[in-house]
């Protein structure tokens, strides 16, 4: 029920049956479709670091562990997830896109966010993660259920080096003496 990999939809979806494993598959499923987009890439005039892009990936991949175990101990577990490129803002530029996540599930339950729980203690804190990672949150109700959506901003990124240093750090592009080469 999922749509197939390789696809240069905006949008894919992937139909899920059984808890078995399904935190992780929902996980692989994201990040497979993130590297297929190329997310998040760096709005014109910005650069983003393989360390931005590399926690910005993992913020995501947090927010779906979340929404999804959520939907299994809360819901009886998720039935739909679906990820799809969003524009970040309305008329920013194409390349400057957010990410959707919507976890659906059975239950017509809408969750709230609790005090946190007992130090030390676990559980009780995955909507405090959600709400603190997506730019915005919220839940949809659905024939038969509902979707607990999550946006995620791309990372705005640092703005490009002069002289064309092309995203080098300036240490990386600096002479063996330390100074910059002649242009």
């Amino acid at each position: 029920m999922s749509e197939p990999a390789g696809t240069n939809s905006r949008t894919r979806r992937l139909g899920l049956r059984g808890a078995e494993s399904v935190v992780a598959r929902c996980r692989d499923f994201c990040r497979e479709a993130l590297t297929d987009w190329d997310w998040p890439a760096a709005p014109p005039s910005a650069v983003l670091t393989v360390e931005e892009r590399q926690i910005a990936v993992e913020d995501v991949l947090l927010l779906v562990s979340e929404a999804v175990t959520n939907a299994c101990l809360h819901a009886g577990g998720p039935t739909e997830l679906v990820i799809r490129l969003v524009p970040a803002e309305p008329g920013t530029p194409d390349a400057a896109v957010g990410v959707r996540i919507e976890v659906s599930d059975r239950s017509s339950g809408v969750p709230r966010l609790r005090p946190r729980g007992a130090p030390g203690r676990p559980g009780g804190n995955g909507l405090i993660v959600i709400d603190r990672l997506a730019h915005a949150w919220g839940v949809a109700a659905r024939d038969g259920g509902k979707s607990v959506w999550m946006d995620v901003v791309a990372p705005a990124g640092s703005v490009e080096p002069p002289d064309g240093a092309s995203g080098l750090l300036a240490a990386e592009s600096a002479g063996p003496d330390g100074e910059a080469p002649e242009p």
